[in-house]
């Protein structure tokens, strides 16, 4: 075997390999209809997911204390939220993975963000889409299929996922 097809065998088995280890954390995928459930709006008050169909919706997973996850919120308050905030067809859902409402405002308020902010205080609505990582981000059609499935953060993968939602809010 000469090396340049070592090489692309090495390639391919990396690729592979790293594709696998990031589909067995994630439960929900794209294509698939998105797994409906019920969050708070406000303290006492739900929703259900299922309530937005018609809407292009996007579910962002975080924490607090996740690096990555506080470099892309500023991204989705300026870009995302900021532009489709009065847009009767988008929806955005940012959930606190084991969060409280106490911890998720006081987290809002410190970081001077005006989008909305809801907490998942025991992985509840997290366990239906994801086993591990954060952050997640989840793009929903109006018909309520998954359009989009993410993981982590970097400029051009967000980038690509506003392309998606801007595309998907026209249709």
């Amino acid at each position: 075997m000469n090396s340049k097809n070592f090489l692309l065998g090495l390639l391919l088995l990396f690729f592979s390999v790293s594709t696998f280890a990031q589909d067995e954390f994630t439960l929900a995928t794209e294509g698939q209809a998105a797994p409906d459930f019920t969050f708070e709006t406000a303290p006492g008050k739900t929703m259900k997911l299922s309530d937005l169909k018609g809407k292009v919706v996007w579910i962002n997973f975080f924490a607090t204390w996740c690096p990555p996850c506080r470099k892309e919120l500023p991204h989705l308050q300026k870009e995302v939220y900021d532009k489709y905030a009065d847009n009767e067809d988008f929806v955005l859902i940012i959930l606190g993975r084991e969060h409280s409402w106490d911890e998720v405002k006081k987290f809002k308020n410190e970081q001077g963000f005006t989008m909305p902010f809801y907490p998942d205080p025991k992985r509840e609505v997290f366990a239906i889409y994801a086993k591990q990582n954060i952050p997640r981000n989840f793009i929903i059609d109006k018909e309520g299929k998954i359009a989009v499935s993410s993981i982590g953060f970097n400029e051009s993968d967000f980038e690509k996922i506003k392309t998606k939602v801007a595309e998907l809010i026209s249709e």
